[in-house]
C-alpha cells in the first residue's frame, strides 16, 4: 500500500489491520515514533494525521491510507529544527527523552490548530504521559514556540 509520509509516497508492504505504529517501525525501520504501553494511553507513539495528534498504536494501517502522515522524522531538518524542536531544547524539557517524540507531535498538532495556545488549550491537548514529569517544561516550551508571553 502507498502511504503520504513526512510529505513524501512510501511503499509499505503490511496487513491493512496492522498497527501504524509497527508499520513506522518495524516495515519502514522509522524508529522515532516509540512504543509505549499499546493501549493509547500514554502518547508516545503519536503522530500526526491530516494535521491531528493520532495515538498510532491503534490506528490500524488501512485507517490512513491516503491521508498525511507526519513523524518526528519530518518534524524539522538538520540544522534546521522545528521551532518546538528548538524550544524544547531551549526549556530543557527531555530527561529520560522517550516520550518526547510524542509530545512534539502532539504539540505541533496544537500550535497547528492554534497558533497562540492559552494554558487551557495546551492542557486540553497535552494528554501524553511523561513519566519524568516534565509538564511544566513543556507548557513553557510550546509557549515559547509559539512567541507567548509567560
Amino acid at each position: 500500500m502507498e502511504l503520504q509520509i513526512n510529505g513524501r509516497a512510501v511503499q509499505a508492504e503490511a496487513d491493512p489491520g496492522m498497527p501504524l505504529l509497527w508499520v513506522l517501525r518495524d516495515v519502514l525501520n522509522m524508529t522515532g515514533t516509540k512504543f509505549g504501553c499499546g493501549v493509547a494511553a500514554c502518547g508516545a507513539c503519536t503522530v500526526r494525521v491530516d494535521g491531528q495528534a493520532v495515538r498510532s498504536c491503534v490506528t490500524p494501517v488501512s485507517a490512513v491510507v491516503g491521508k498525511r502522515i507526519a513523524t518526528i522524522e519530518g518534524l524539522g531538518a538538520p540544522g534546521k529544527p522545528h521551532p518546538l524542536q528548538a524550544a524544547w531544547i531551549a526549556e530543557q524539557v527531555p530527561q529520560c527523552g522517550y516520550c518526547q517524540s510524542g509530545m512534539l507531535m502532539a504539540a505541533a498538532a496544537l500550535l497547528e490548530k492554534k497558533p497562540k495556545p492559552s494554558d487551557a488549550d495546551i492542557d486540553e491537548a497535552m494528554t501524553n504521559i511523561c513519566r519524568c514529569g516534565t509538564y511544566q517544561r513543556v507548557r513553557l516550551a510550546i509557549k515559547r514556540a509559539a512567541g507567548v508571553k509567560t
